[in-house]
């Protein structure tokens, strides 16, 4: 079951593109929407963020973070029976001279062609979220938890 589960949560990692990310903003939860990238050493999910916006200054604030990709909703499919990911993680801001930022770039922007002129711009920086707990919801009635090290296995599987 666990393979099974991290495959499941693996494969809409990859496919999705957008995450919900939950914030602490003044002791209360905040959720905003983020599309993301993926980076396998260290695994890790990657934001661009603006430095204007509060999920940024709440992250700087308190890095403790939660992420959560869901399947999208269809006509065809009841709302409670969408596949998704929760997963409790530590945000850490990536400056420009750390080593890591390079490839963290190289990712998001591969990913999102579209969006490499916000890295000229001064107020966007990037985050890297680390998973450190995984719940994976298949369906209805059907979820299980698993290791981040076993999504970060099925990630590298199917790249």
């Amino acid at each position: 079951m666990k393979e099974h589960s991290a495959a499941r949560a693996a494969e809409l990692a990859r496919r999705c593109r957008v995450a919900a990310l939950g914030t602490l903003r003044d002791g209360a939860p905040g959720v905003s929407m983020v599309p993301y990238a993926i980076v396998g050493q260290p695994f890790a999910f990657i934001v661009l963020v603006s430095t204007l916006s509060a999920h940024t200054k709440e992250m700087l604030a308190d890095g403790n973070v939660g992420l959560m990709i869901m399947e999208p909703e269809t006509d065809t499919r009841p709302a409670h029976t969408l596949a998704r990911v929760s997963m409790q993680g530590r945000a850490e801001f990536i400056a420009q001279d750390n080593p890591r930022f390079s490839a963290a770039r190289a990712v998001y922007s591969a990913r999102f062609p579209d969006m490499v002129g916000l890295f000229d711009l001064n107020d966007f920086t990037l985050f890297t979220i680390v998973p450190l707990a995984v719940r994976v919801v298949m369906g209805f009635a059907q979820a299980d938890s698993i290791t981040p090290e076993s999504l970060a296995t099925s990630i590298r599987a199917i790249s």
